[in-house]
C-alpha cells in the first residue's frame, strides 16, 4: 500500500510539473516572435515526452499488478526463499541460485507467462532491473495474447 501511495503522490507532482511547464511554453508562444516561438516549442516537448512516459509505465505497473494478483490466485507466485544479510538485503549467491531455477524453469517453458513473470521477479531480486522490466514485460505481452485468444 504505501508503494501504491509513494508512486501516486509522485505521478501527482510530475503532473503538477508538467502542467506547470506546459503553460509557460505556452506564454512563450503566445509572445510570438520567432525566438519566444522556437523556445516555447522546445519547452513544451518535455512534458509532453514526460506524460508519455509516466503514462507508459503506468500501464506497465498496472498490467503487471493485474498479473501478480492472477498468479496469487492461481498459487503460483514465487515464495520468497532467499537468504538475507544482517543488513537486510539479499544474499547475492542466493539470489543467483533462485535465479538459475527460475531462468531453467523459463527456458522449459518459454511460452508460459507465468514463467517470465517469476523470472522478472528474480532478475529483480539479483538487482538487474533492466532485465526484470524486459521479463515482465515479456509476461505482460504472453499473457495479453492468452487471453486475445480465448
Amino acid at each position: 500500500m504505501r508503494a501504491k501511495l509513494s508512486y501516486a503522490l509522485t505521478a501527482a507532482v510530475l503532473v503538477f510539473y508538467f502542467v506547470l511547464v506546459g503553460s509557460r511554453a505556452v506564454l512563450l508562444i503566445k509572445a510570438g516572435t520567432l525566438l519566444t516561438v522556437t523556445l516555447g516549442i522546445a519547452v513544451l516537448i518535455l512534458p509532453v515526452i514526460g506524460v508519455w512516459f509516466l503514462w507508459q509505465n503506468t500501464q506497465f505497473v498496472r498490467k503487471a499488478n493485474a498479473l501478480a494478483v492472477q498468479l496469487d490466485a492461481e498459487g503460483g507466485l514465487p515464495v520468497d526463499e532467499l537468504r538475507r544479510l544482517p543488513s537486510g538485503r539479499v544474499d547475492r549467491d542466493s539470489a543467483d541460485e533462485v535465479f538459475a531455477r527460475r531462468k531453467a524453469e523459463t527456458e522449459a517453458s518459454p511460452d508460459d507467462w507465468r514463467t517470465w513473470f517469476r523470472l522478472a521477479v528474480a532478475y529483480r531480486d539479483a538487482r538487474d532491473t533492466p532485465r526484470a522490466r524486459k521479463a515482465m514485460q515479456r509476461a505482460i505481452t504472453l499473457h495479453e495474447g492468452v487471453r486475445g485468444v480465448g
